[in-house]
């Protein structure tokens, strides 16, 4: 007996003569080679997300309870709504379509729910414009307990570019035993080798840091739990918890120097047009788009109320949420139950909110010109992102309110704002010259 030398080691062999001999390890170390280079080479899609990407997922609503019908008619109201025109592109089909796999190992719709199949719902949200996302899972089973993609990785990678999917949300129940990186790697690597482009969003709850890891291999990471429609709570549900809003707010704290262009920090999808109150949902969505998260809107588009699609389309604020920095915005003071966040924007404007969490209408007054804002993070060519508002000016758009737009307010002189209970005053800064200022 011989021993071949690899690069995984040995081989035993039968006695060989030198030409069979040469052209075996020949063999050997082009295969090698071939499958490291595939490794080298593999990647996350780029220019998928150079801004937050923007659209719908069935879970917060619908949970399991879904059908090829009911995407067909969200993809139908997207678009005759105004949130297509509004930026929203993606259709998320969350956990529960799932059938079973097939005898070659490949994962096939639930017939009952998806009888036209996926490949078809596909074309048909492709028809509108807009783009069809899809769910799976890291270990064996789904959150609802269907086939996960653990082992499948390569198979339904290949299978979802068939079918034409354009986003993977990949989650991360029944993990046990497995790493994450690794796991998101290995999708990544899958997607990347089935060559349609995929955004790729890690849904791993935050638990193992990956805004540290996550942008090699995914578009967006979850940076917390689940999100739950309150403002302020948390549901124990024993073993985990869902979070209201002003708590995955806190959750958020020092992670936004991780986040930027094609790599974004995900709060979850947004609960805006469910249970909570108008002030709340506005709340809610000017946070979400200051934070430069991720617009994914979870509530039943076809029944939901003037006051939340106004606020899902909301151009002004849907523009901060996508400027062209990417940067998220940062706690700039506290005032008892009032907050202020300021968001760099392009060409040296700036969003800045003020949040109210308590109970009452708070009066608020900005001196302007007693402030200097100063970005801690984020130096621009060897400087921070700086607003010095005592020798610059600003004209001053107010977001949500627009009947005050029809006077042209700068910063030359300060503003009284009233910040009604659970919401928000959101106002755009776009500096101007003296000559622009009158």
């Amino acid at each position: 007996m011989n021993f071949l030398a690899t690069p995984r080691g040995y081989l035993i062999t039968a006695k060989l003569n030198s030409k069979r001999f040469y052209l075996t390890l020949l063999c050997l170390t082009l295969l090698w080679s071939t499958l490291m280079s595939t490794s080298v080479s593999a990647q996350k899609f780029s220019n998928l997300a150079d801004t937050p990407p923007m659209g719908w997922n069935s879970w917060n609503t619908f949970a399991c309870d879904i059908n090829e019908q009911l995407i067909r008619d969200i993809a139908d109201v997207m678009v005759s709504s105004g949130m297509k025109e509004a930026g929203y592109e993606y259709v998320n089909i969350d956990d529960c379509w799932h059938g079973e796999r097939d005898d070659n190992g490949f994962i096939q719709a639930n017939e009952a729910r998806f009888p036209s199949g996926i490949k078809a719902l596909a074309d048909y949200i492709h028809s509108k414009g807009l783009k069809l996302g899809i769910y799976s899972d890291a270990g064996d089973k789904t959150c609802g307990g269907k086939p996960g993609s653990n082992g499948y990785e390569y198979q339904d990678a290949l299978q979802y570019a068939r079918w034409g999917v354009d986003y993977l949300k990949y989650d991360w129940c029944n993990t046990e035993n497995l790493n994450s990186a690794g796991a998101y790697r290995t999708m990544r690597d899958a997607l990347y080798s089935a060559k349609r482009p995929v955004v790729l969003s890690i849904c791993e709850w935050g638990d193992t840091k990956p805004w540290l890891w996550g942008k090699e291999f995914g578009h967006l990471w979850r940076t917390t739990g689940d999100i739950i429609d309150c403002w302020d709570c948390e549901v124990d549900h024993g073993t985990w918890s869902s979070w209201g809003i002003m708590r995955i707010l806190d959750m958020q704290a020092g992670l936004r120097q991780y986040a930027g262009p094609n790599h974004w920090n995900d709060p979850d999808m947004m609960e805006v047009g469910n249970r909570m109150s108008v002030n709340e949902d506005r709340a809610h969505f000017s946070i979400w788009a200051m934070l430069a998260a991720p617009l994914i809107a979870g509530n039943d588009l076809r029944n939901m109320s003037t006051e939340a699609q106004n606020t899902l389309t909301n151009k002004a604020m849907i523009a901060i949420n996508q400027d062209a920095l990417g940067v998220q915005a940062f706690k700039y003071k506290v005032a008892g139950n009032i907050e202020y966040w300021f968001k760099p924007l392009a060409n040296k404007a700036w969003a800045l909110m003020v949040l109210n969490r308590g109970e009452k209408a708070q009066q608020i007054n900005l001196d302007w010109r007693a402030e200097t804002v100063i970005d801690p993070f984020f130096p621009v060519e060897g400087s921070k992102y700086n607003a010095d508002f005592k020798n610059s000016r600003y004209r001053i758009t107010n977001v949500w309110d627009t009947s005050s737009n029809d006077k042209i307010n700068t910063t030359a002189t300060s503003t009284a704002l009233t910040v009604p209970s659970h919401d928000v005053v959101v106002l755009r800064l776009d500096k101007i010259s003296l000559s622009d200022s009158h």
